[in-house]
């Protein structure tokens, strides 16, 4: 049988896996952020990309879902290098450890403290 007591050790153990991941989530993220320099595409592809017969072919070949597939993949691509990075890494890293909380708080330990059913009669 589960005790209050084996409950409250692992929800003080899920604070404690959020306060690691917090911490070294985003010291990682600061590093990264410090270190990194902003990635600056190629301008020729970006000139090719941007450029009006190329928006016009995209749009011609698939219609307006293409044009927007095509700037979604771009800007997710986008999150992977630089300082662009940090952040992301950051968000994630918010993310997790708010969900570790949660669920560390959602545990409630029961209502009796010895373990033992009482009788109810």
């Amino acid at each position: 049988m589960i005790l209050a007591q084996d409950i409250m050790n692992f929800k003080n153990r899920l604070y404690l896996i959020a306060a690691m991941i917090l911490l070294v989530g985003l010291s990682a993220s600061a590093f990264i952020y410090l270190t990194a320099e902003d990635v600056s595409d190629d301008m020729l592809i970006y000139e090719f990309e941007h450029s009006k017969a190329y928006r016009h072919d995209l749009e011609l070949y698939g219609g307006k879902i293409n044009v927007l597939a095509s700037e979604f993949m771009h800007w997710f691509k986008g999150l992977w290098h630089g300082k662009s990075l940090a952040i992301t890494i950051g968000l994630i890293t918010i993310m997790v450890a708010t969900i570790v909380l949660f669920v560390g708080y959602q545990i409630m330990p029961d209502n009796d403290t010895d373990g033992k059913k009482q009788n109810e009669t």
